[in-house]
């Protein structure tokens, strides 16, 4: 039976994250050695790529050994980043401009008295380096029944999402915010920060995964915005997460006829391309084995 195979209208990096490499590859044909404050993309094989050029991923300050240290595409809270300043280090920025504007907007938002909820994974480097510039003006949750503990709810709110979340879940968050907190004399504002670039990715994902019988979503186990792509089309058709080609299961392929394939917005062209030749040797030379875009 010979696969077909189709590949999402839009794979590879995304603005930020070719933004972020470009800087750092720039750099590191000037200079022997970079330290990257966690890992600029959550990428496996780039991190790797990039290890060769000399770039070291640590996590946290007191791992440095090079007088030049770049922030990740995820950013830093304010503390860290004036840390690395009073350092007198040659600090290279490659931080999302997406993730700045929410990091300004979570700012401003404290500055106009109100406090801050962000939809988002606490534990997420994105998230810490929102809330570090905050402090105790706001909390990072999934969960808006959390409010419910509360003894004294804020009587303004303002409700921002993490860039890489799914629209959708957003939105019923916010419904859920509005149901719990809003009362008389009380003021919510919502700032839709979610990327552009995801929610096109996102979106191009949706419209395949109902015309295959399997989607492979490649990316980085770390990757939150991979992660979401799997949660998604897993909702419409078989889906499986992987990193590289070698992690396909020839089970999966049984009865199947239409392959999908899509990539978190960290994802190398080249690993998808990798995916789908190893679909490809799968027809044994049968018919014309040259991947389908998305129409």
């Amino acid at each position: 039976m010979t696969l077909q195979i189709i590949k999402a209208k839009e794979t590879g990096f995304c603005f930020g994250v070719r933004r972020a490499i470009r800087m750092l590859e720039l750099a590191a044909s000037k200079h022997d050695h970079i330290d990257t404050l966690g890992a600029v993309v959550h990428n496996e094989q780039v991190t790797k790529r990039l290890g060769v050029m000399g770039i070291r991923t640590i996590d946290n300050l007191d791992e440095l050994q090079s007088e030049f240290v770049a922030i990740s595409s995820h950013g830093v809270s304010p503390l860290v980043e004036n840390e690395l300043r009073a350092r007198s280090l040659s600090v290279i920025d490659t931080t999302c401009p997406f993730v700045k504007r929410v990091q300004r907007a979570a700012r401003k938002l404290v500055e106009g008295g109100f406090f801050v909820v962000v939809y988002g994974d606490a534990r997420h480097p994105e998230i810490k380096g929102i809330m570090g510039g905050i402090g105790d003006k706001g909390m990072a949750t999934q969960d808006a029944s959390f409010f419910k503990t509360f003894q004294d709810i804020p009587r303004r709110i303002g409700i921002l999402a993490q860039t890489t979340q799914i629209p959708e879940n957003f939105i019923l968050f916010v419904k859920d915010m509005i149901d719990l907190t809003l009362r008389q004399d009380s003021e919510i504002q919502v700032l839709d920060t979610i990327c552009h670039d995801i929610r096109k990715r996102q979106s191009f994902s949706l419209d395949l995964a109902p015309v295959v019988d399997l989607m492979l979503v490649i990316g980085g186990q770390s990757s939150a915005n991979t992660r979401r792509l799997t949660e998604i089309c897993a909702k419409i058709v078989e889906t499986h997460q992987i990193s590289q080609a070698k992690e396909i299961d020839p089970d999966w392929l049984k009865g199947k006829r239409k392959i999908g394939l899509t990539g978190g917005t960290s994802t190398p062209e080249e690993s998808i391309d990798e995916v789908w030749k190893n679909l490809s040797a799968y027809n044994k030379g049968e018919a014309d084995n040259s991947p389908r875009d998305q129409d």
